[in-house]
Order: structure tokens, then C-alpha cells, then sequence
């Protein structure tokens, strides 16, 4: 193998078949993973049967008008609906069952299928470039054991760096072997992150995209398994959050029209939102590690940077709740972002009160610094007064903190029904102990400025505006262009020999001297090519072309020599000669265009669960219509293509008509995976 590879010292609570695993690579997560996925592909078999049944009766209601038959077809259906409902929250708990000690959502890995590259490419490479096809066992083995190995990569650098490796050599395969104009029979099958839901095609394009995925999902894996107790770990966690982003960004600017709903444009931009809010907040952490110092200018700024975070979380709910989005989300998202909305900003106006009320305006005060301080605080000032009249106005001070505290108040008290309403949050206990501390202590604060003859004010606080020293930003990581080996290097240059380009079968040409000339010249980097042919020469008369290609002298390869090198081995050739193999470029711009589709062809182009009712002997027995080719589906400003399959729909508006869950959203180390 070609592959470094770490002998297999762990301790493990079963047999290992090989006894090694690649770097990077954590084969023992493989078990739990894919138990977890057989039994979110049951649950999504049993809910598409349930979808059916209620599509058939709303249908039927529809067309009868037989009181008797509707009052039986209302019965069934809510029977059907009743049963639908309790098979998504099964789903659900599926997908989020453990307790986590970090409120940070990281994104699931995507799930694939085997792949056996071994027939399919010894074939085209008998086909395309005429060389034996086992002599490459070697390479196709490692290729294979590569994308085996990225099914379970490790939560570490290690674990990117085996992702970055296969996308890297996704190229040069793409290159060698997929021609725009042909399939060669490998199929790759992916399951969507969300929903376990298999898409399954031809092209390249889907393991190149899914892999990016996968890469960011473990950066984000990364991000929330760092120890945010620590300096060192915040900033482990921001890079990896930021690198997560940059990484759905180059996915979502390099692929588009993907056939899985979690690479669609929409789910992609609410993604990165989602990891570039969950990097503010580790900044904010970061700042606050080490303590907040009770100081009006220290408490301002801290207020602004926790505005800064519930703003960005607030554009990541938004974007949760818009359609199609919200069809498909995590519910468990959508009130983790809400709730982080409302507790961070809850902060930011504790910390503006604390700020008014504990610290009075001094003579020895730099009274312009803290007049430009509060005014940077707030849009508008409160009621029109100007910063230093409220800093003067002892009484004004107060009545404006104690509003700040009073909306402190509700949004704490907003944030502990957002985490009541979601039975998964109510099991973090650690969010519960935050929320229920933030609102004792802001009523703690309101309850000691507060007095018993005061004259009762409603005054409503201003919003904050946020404002943070570090902003962040997406990184796109250098591991998205990681150089590495080709491993079928042997077949020659890639600038020559790929897949899109046509070849004669090789001709073996015995080359004899004439007066001490070949004949002709050569010209190029490797391989070299014929120029300058003689067309009298004895090697013209065999067969030798103007541009052929020197691929052979003798039993030397000489695909990757240059002209100098092939020289040397020209220069001593005697009487009887040597033979020399030449291959001649053809015209590709004739071959016709594949008539065969990728996927199933004939259905609409939509993301559906209906795919999981067949099993693999259905799948022998579909025909496939014939359609267009869509090999570029994945690259920008090329044609779309459609989905695997697709599911009936009805229109239905009853309270019922609710999305199925059906989501990866589990904290636990097999669901990860």
C-alpha cells in the first residue's frame, strides 16, 4: 500500500480483519454508524408507507361525495396521521438521544455505500488506453482502501487530512477516467445528512461534493469537541468553525444543483450562518474567559460583543424558518438558535444596566470618553436625551438601567420557554442551570434598584447595537487543495493521457538507422512526439505518423521522459535496430453522447424518501429512461439534474401536514458518524 499506515496497537473491544487502519481513520465508530443508519432508513420506510396511505385517503376525500364513505375515510386518516406523527417523533429522538455537555450543534457525516472501483476501471483502462487493466491492481486497490477509510475519519487533523487526500486524488480519477462524453458504470451512492434519504448517480461530481461536506461536518465535529474552558480551545473551536464555513462556502460556490437536499444552495447558506454564529459565540467566550471587570467602559463593551452574537444567531433563525428550510430542519436547531437569540441578548442588556447603575459619573471622570462610549451604544437615545444629560442624571441613569434590566428580564424568562418547548433541550441540563442563573441574577439586580415608593416607569429600553473587535470569517482551508500523488501516474502525463481525450491502439515500429539518421525529430515535454517525419524513412514506411506520441523504447516506458532522455536511448542503436511503440491522438470531437442517465430518469426533480422502499433486487428490475447526460450537474453555470426518485404529494393543509423530522442531529461518538 502506498498509504501510511499506523500498526494497530489500541485496545479494542473486538477483532480487527486486518489489523491496521490508515491514519486519520477510526474503523471501531463504523458499527454504531451504521446501525444508527439502518435504523433511520426502517423509520423512513415506515413514514413514506404512512405518507402513501394518507395521500390515498385525502385523494379519495376528495373525489367522493358519499357521506358514509368520508366518515370512514376522515376515521383512517387520523388514524394514519395519528401513527405518522408518532413514527416522526421516534425519528427524531432517534436522531438526538444523548446529552451533550456543550449547547454547540455540529453537522452529521454524510453516510455512503461501498464502491468497487476494480472492474470498471481495469475495463477502461484495456479500453481507453490499451494497457492491461491488472497490472493496475495495486493502485485500484489503494484507491479503494483510501475511500474506505474516509467512511469513519478521526475527529482530528488527521481525519481532515484523510478527507483532503481522497477529494485531492477525486481529481485526478475525474480526469483520467470520467469522460464527458461516456460512463463507465461506477455508481456512488450518498445518504442526505438530514434525512437518510440515498441519492445514487454516476457522476463524479456527488462524491466530490459529499466529501467537502463530510470535511466541513468534522471540522465542525472538531469545533465543538474542544475544551472551551481554555484559551488554547476557544481558539481551537473558532478556527475549526470558521474553516467549517469556509469549506460549505467552496462547496456551495463549486457545486451547485446538487441532487441532495443537504448540499442545496438554501441548506448550504443557512449552514454557513449556523458555524459562523456558533465562532462569534466562542469569540465572545474568549473575551469573557478570563473575567468581565466591573468598569463602565469594560461592561459597555462586552454588552456590544453579546449583541453581536444574538444578532448573528437571531439571521441564523431567520433563515431557519424560511421555506423550504423549514420543512427540513432540525426542530432542535430552530429553538437552539431562538433561545441563544434571546440569552444573548438578554446579556447584552444586563450588562448596559450594570454599566448605569453601579457606576456614577465622577469629576475625575473622562466625561467625553463615556458620553462617546454610551452614545455608540444605542441607534437612537433613549427619549431623545443627549449621552451626558443621562450620564449627569443620577435619577435618569436609573430609570434607564432598570428598563434595560426589565427587558433582561423577559428575554431570560423568553429563553427558558424556548428551552421548554423542545424536549431534546430540556435534557441539556447544563443550558437550563445557565438560563435559570442569567434570570436570577437580573432580577437579583432589579429587585436591589428597585423602590417601594418609586413611581412605577414602562419605559421600553432601547435595542443595543452590536459591535465586536473580531468579526468572524469564513477560512477556507488549504487542506480543499492539499497536493498529492496520482496514483495511476503510470498511465502517463495527465496534460496527455485522460479521459477526454481519444487513442489509437499502440503500434510497435522497428527503428532502424539510415545513414545514421532515425528519420525524423523529436519535439515536447514527456511524452515526446514525432516531428519532422521523413516520408521515405524505413520508419514512415511501417507505420510511424507526424504527432505520435513515444510511449516505449524497447522495454522502457518513456511516457514520462523528455526529449533528451529519450534520446540517449535512441543514440545507441545498432544494425538490427530496436522497436519503439508510438500511439497516435484521434479526432473525440465524433464520438456520440451517452444515451443513458445517471439516475432514474421521467420523475420531477425533487428530494424524497421514496428511494429506501427498494431494495437492492427492485433496483435490478427498474428501466432506465433514456435522457440527456448531466455528468456536469455539479459544476457551476452547467446544466441541473434531477434527483434519485421522488415522492407523490398531496395538497393538504390539516394540522397534520407537518415535515418529517428526520434528521442527524445526535451529540454521541457513533451518531457522529
Amino acid at each position: 500500500m502506498t498509504d501510511t499506515l499506523i500498526p494497530n496497537g489500541c485496545k479494542t473491544n473486538g477483532p480487527v480483519e486486518s489489523g491496521y487502519f490508515k491514519k486519520g481513520c477510526n474503523p471501531f465508530a463504523q458499527t454504531g454508524r451504521s446501525k444508527l443508519q439502518n435504523k433511520r432508513a426502517l423509520l423512513n420506510q415506515k413514514i413514506i408507507k404512512q405518507m402513501r396511505m394518507r395521500a390515498g385517503a385525502e385523494n379519495l376525500l376528495k373525489a367522493t361525495s358519499n357521506n358514509k364513505v368520508r366518515e370512514q375515510v376522515v376515521l383512517e386518516l387520523s388514524y394514519v396521521n395519528s401513527d405518522l406523527q408518532l413514527l416522526m417523533e421516534e425519528l427524531e429522538g432517534l436522531n438526538i438521544h444523548t446529552k451533550i455537555h456543550i449547547p454547540l450543534i455540529p453537522l452529521g457525516l454524510k453516510e455512503t455505500k461501498d464502491v468497487d472501483f476494480s472492474v470498471a476501471l481495469k475495463d477502461f483502462i484495456l479500453e481507453h488506453y490499451s494497457e492491461d487493466g491488472s497490472n493496475f491492481q495495486d493502485e485500484i486497490d489503494d484507491l479503494m482502501d483510501l475511500r474506505q477509510a474516509c467512511r469513519t475519519p478521526s475527529r482530528n487533523p488527521s481525519g481532515i487530512d484523510l478527507l483532503a487526500n481522497y477529494f485531492s486524488q477525486l481529481g485526478f480519477l475525474e480526469t483520467r477516467f470520467f469522460s464527458p462524453t461516456r460512463q463507465i458504470g461506477i455508481f456512488f451512492t450518498w445518504y442526505d445528512s438530514f434525512t437518510g434519504v440515498p441519492v445514487c448517480q454516476q457522476n463524479i461530481s456527488l462524491e466530490k461534493a459529499s466529501i467537502l461536506f463530510n470535511m466541513a461536518a468534522l471540522y465542525s465535529q472538531i469545533g465543538t469537541r474542544a475544551n472551551r474552558q481554555t484559551q488554547a480551545g476557544l481558539e481551537d473551536a473558532i478556527t475549526a468553525f470558521q474553516k467549517s464555513a469556509g469549506v460549505l462556502h467552496y462547496l456551495k460556490e463549486t457545486f451547485t444543483h446538487t441532487p441532495s437536499y443537504d448540499m442545496s444552495p438554501a441548506m448550504l447558506s443557512m449552514l454557513i450562518r449556523l458555524m459562523l454564529a456558533q465562532a462569534q459565540e466562542c469569540l465572545f467566550e474568549q473575551i469573557t474567559l478570563p473575567g468581565i471587570r466591573n468598569e463602565f467602559f469594560s461592561l459597555l463593551r462586552i454588552a456590544q460583543e453579546a449583541a453581536k452574537v444574538g444578532e448573528t444567531y437571531s439571521e441564523v433563525h431567520q433563515s431557519m424558518i424560511q421555506t423550504p428550510i423549514k420543512n427540513n430542519v432540525p426542530f432542535f436547531w430552530t429553538t437552539m438558535s431562538e433561545l441563544k437569540t434571546n440569552h444573548y441578548n438578554s446579556l447584552a442588556h444586563y450588562f448596559v444596566s450594570t454599566a448605569l447603575l453601579d457606576h456614577q459619573l465622577t469629576p475625575s471622570d473622562d466625561e467625553d470618553k463615556q458620553e462617546k462610549a454610551l452614545s455608540q451604544v444605542y441607534d437612537a437615545m433613549p427619549e431623545g436625551r443627549s449621552p451626558l444629560d443621562i450620564l449627569k442624571d443620577k435619577a435618569e441613569r436609573r430609570r434607564i438601567g432598570k428598563a434595560h434590566l426589565q427587558r433582561s428580564i423577559m428575554g431570560h424568562e423568553e429563553a427558558i420557554r424556548t428551552h421548554s418547548r423542545c424536549r431534546h433541550l430540556q435534557k441539556l441540563d447544563i443550558l437550563s442551570d445557565i438560563l435559570q442563573a442569567g434570570l436570577k441574577r437580573s432580577i437579583t439586580k432589579f429587585e436591589q434598584n428597585d423602590k417601594e415608593d418609586e413611581f412605577t416607569d414602562y419605559m421600553l429600553a432601547p435595542d443595543i447595537l452590536s459591535k465586536t473587535e473580531k468579526k468572524a470569517e469564513m477560512e477556507i482551508p488549504a487542506a480543499t487543495k492539499v497536493k498529492v500523488k496520482d496514483l495511476f501516474q503510470r498511465l502517463g502525463p495527465l496534460s496527455v493521457f485522460s479521459a477526454k481525450q481519444r487513442w489509437s491502439a499502440p503500434r510497435t515500429i522497428r527503428l532502424r538507422l539510415q545513414d545514421r539518421d532515425l528519420g525524423f525529430t523529436l519535439k515536447g515535454d514527456a511524452p515526446v512526439q514525432i516531428q519532422s517525419l521523413d516520408p521515405l524513412c524505413p520508419a514512415a514506411a511501417k507505420g510511424l505518423k507526424e504527432g505520435d506520441y513515444l510511449v516505449a523504447v524497447g522495454d522502457t516506458e518513456c511516457k514520462w521522459l523528455g526529449v533528451s532522455d529519450v534520446m540517449k536511448l535512441l543514440k545507441d542503436v545498432d544494425e538490427e535496430g530496436v522497436d519503439i511503440r508510438v500511439v497516435s491522438m484521434l479526432d473525440s470531437s465524433s464520438q456520440p453522447m451517452p444515451t443513458k442517465s445517471a439516475t432514474y430518469g421521467g420523475l420531477p426533480k425533487t428530494y424524497s424518501m421514496i428511494c429506501l422502499a427498494h431494495d437492492e433486487d427492485d433496483k435490478k428490475s427498474h428501466k432506465v429512461a433514456k435522457k440527456p447526460s448531466f455528468l456536469s450537474w455539479g459544476l457551476k453555470n452547467k446544466q441541473k439534474s434531477g434527483s434519485t426518485l421522488s415522492l407523490p404529494s398531496a395538497d393538504y393543509n390539516g394540522p397534520w401536514n407537518r415535515p418529517c423530522p428526520t434528521y442527524r442531529n445526535s451529540y454521541n461518538e457513533s451518531a457522529l458518524y
